[in-house]
């Protein structure tokens, strides 16, 4: 009974007394601030070691087993094929020929011919020819004289290469037919028509050469003798040397060319030989100097230059000194994609009577033969890419010209006793002339197989005495265009836009009456194209077509060209 008393005081007490602590520990509402995320790790593992030990007595060891090869020969036949590269197909390589002939005919009854030579003496030695012929009957509408005209050249060269330089020399022979056959209208009878022989000729003969050096201080140099001359007792020599060289100073490269021209010729009288028989002789000299020296700097390139000329006027007995500019510049604004560029130049242009008549052959033998004075000619533009096969070029130019050659129909003597008297002829006026043109270029080259390309330039002149810059055009445009069809087939065109030019027609009577009139010559557009059928790898036929629009047109004043023009002939490809 003691013992159940003592567990039942036991029992009561420890109760009361959790009671108790219940009531004194009541946990209050806390905050937990978890400053570091829970990131929980596996420890390493740790194999035990333990090779179990076998204590059955059955386990039977394993024995050792030998074993013997026992070969036999066999015979074999069996040859494994050698490997072979693949084969990649080539294109057939074109043979190119050394020398070729061409000839064709076509109404007005034309007749074009070329033959170019070339041959291989040795490996250093080559000579060769050229010889071009293109003439016509003529046959122009509504004239009263003959309009035939004839241009014949013949060229030989002979060149040799050493080991230092490579020279090589060469010359040849124009000869040139044309007639006076531009009559003002209303102006003479049929009588005085018939007396006129309108044909007249130039010809001319011209030797020289050129040498050019490797690694050294003088680069080349060249010479040139030309004889020109007409049936009308005019003639003229002339005689140019040039050579270019670079020195080093200081760690810069100086470019340098060192020239000389002279010209002397004269005209059997003037062109009023009525009232005076004076010939007309004239004869220049110069010779100067123009340095320059280029500048690199990444992307911008400068040349800085200036030309000095020494001018003798042989017949008048008078020299003078010129100084002219010549700086160039370049910068590249996005690589291939926009260049700019600009410049300021000028020089002497030394004029003669074969240049003259090269431009317009029906001038007059009567000239007045006088040297151009370029003061200077500044332009500045951007030329580039706009893709990877289509380039431009936009440019602005200014120019400043001192007694400028310009063409002028002559007067119309109604009592003429020369055949280029009747207003049939041209002269050579001179003025101070500045010129302001814009121009732009397209050229598109898509694949080797087709090209084209587009030119114009627009012209505005302000002249000091002459009344207009006359013949000189306020608009020029070009297009051409290349196309191979196929392998066998190619085509091509060529388009030209002429504008406006200005002359007069002044006509003078016997008693020294004048009548002017201002001419103004329509503008003009000449479209021309030519195709082509290659037969064999040798020959191949062509016909060509000029002048499509059959436009009745005059490049100069009462001079019409002809009208729509046909030709077709072959060229021929060969080596001797």
């Amino acid at each position: 009974m003691k013992i159940k008393f003592l567990i039942f005081i036991v029992t009561i007490s420890s109760s009361m007394s959790f009671v108790v602590a219940q009531e004194k520990d009541t946990i209050a509402d806390q905050t937990v601030n978890v400053i570091k995320p829970y990131t929980p790790t596996i420890s390493d593992a740790f194999k035990v070691k333990d090779n179990p030990k076998l204590n059955d007595s059955s386990a039977v060891k394993k024995k050792a087993i030998k074993y013997n090869i026992f070969s036999i020969p066999v015979a074999s036949t069996f040859t494994p094929a050698k490997g072979k590269a693949a084969t990649v197909d080539k294109a057939k390589a074109v043979k190119l020929y050394d020398n070729y002939a061409s000839l064709g005919v076509g109404n007005y009854s034309t007749l074009l011919g070329e033959v170019y030579l070339n041959h291989e003496l040795s490996k250093s030695e080559n000579v060769g020819g050229y010889f071009s012929h293109h003439s016509s009957r003529g046959g122009i509408d509504n004239l009263s004289l003959d309009d035939y005209f004839s241009k014949t050249k013949l060229n030989a060269h002979y060149s040799k290469s050493q080991r230092d330089y490579t020279w090589k020399v060469d010359g040849g022979f124009n000869l040139q037919a044309y007639n006076w056959y531009g009559l003002p209208e209303g102006v003479y009878s049929e009588t005085q028509i018939d007396l006129i022989d309108s044909k007249h000729t130039f010809n001319s003969f011209n030797i020289g050469g050129k040498i050019n050096f490797n690694d050294a201080i003088v680069k080349d140099a060249s010479l040139r003798f030309r004889r020109f001359g007409d049936n009308q007792d005019s003639g003229e020599n002339r005689f140019m040397a040039n050579s270019n060289f670079e020195v080093s100073i200081q760690d810069a490269d100086i470019d340098a060319e060192v020239f000389l021209d002279y010209l002397g010729g004269s005209f059997d009288s003037t062109y009023l030989e009525t009232l005076t028989s004076t010939s007309i002789d004239y004869g220049n000299i110069m010779f100067g100097l123009a340095p320059s020296y280029q500048l690199n700097r990444d992307d911008l390139t400068i040349n800085l230059g200036v030309r000095l000329t020494y001018l003798n006027d042989t017949e008048l007995s008078k020299s003078k000194f010129y100084v002219h500019p010549n700086i160039e510049a370049s910068y590249r604004l996005v690589d291939e994609l926009l260049i700019a560029y600009a410049g300021l130049t000028g020089k002497v242009i030394q004029n003669s009577y074969y240049d003259f008549a090269n431009v317009n052959p029906f001038v007059s033998p009567t000239l007045y033969v006088s040297p151009t004075d370029q003061q200077y000619k500044t332009f500045v533009g951007v030329k580039g890419k706009l893709t990877s096969n289509i380039s431009y070029n936009i440019t602005g130019n200014y120019a400043s010209e001192k007694a400028k050659a310009l063409y002028k129909s002559n007067v119309a003597i109604t009592s003429a006793t020369e055949d280029y008297q009747y207003g049939n002829s041209f002269n050579v006026v001179y003025d101070d002339v500045t010129t302001f043109s814009i121009a732009g270029e397209l050229n598109v080259d898509f694949n080797r197989n087709f090209t084209l390309g587009i030119k114009g330039e627009y012209f505005a002149y302000d002249t000091d005495d002459e009344a207009q810059a006359w013949n000189l055009p306020d608009l020029e445009a070009s297009l051409f265009l290349d196309y191979q069809i196929s392998e066998q087939w190619f085509a091509g065109a060529s388009a030209y836009f002429v504008g406006e030019r200005k002359d007069e027609r002044i006509v003078t009577d016997l008693f020294l009456q004048t009548d002017i009139s201002r001419v103004s010559l329509e503008s003009y557009f000449d479209l021309n194209a030519h195709v082509g059928y290659k037969i064999n790898d040798q020959l191949s036929v062509f016909a060509k077509a000029n002048n499509i629009f059959n436009q009745d047109y005059q490049r100069w004043l009462n001079f019409p060209v002809q009208g729509i023009q046909f030709l077709a002939g072959a060229t021929y490809q060969f080596d001797f």
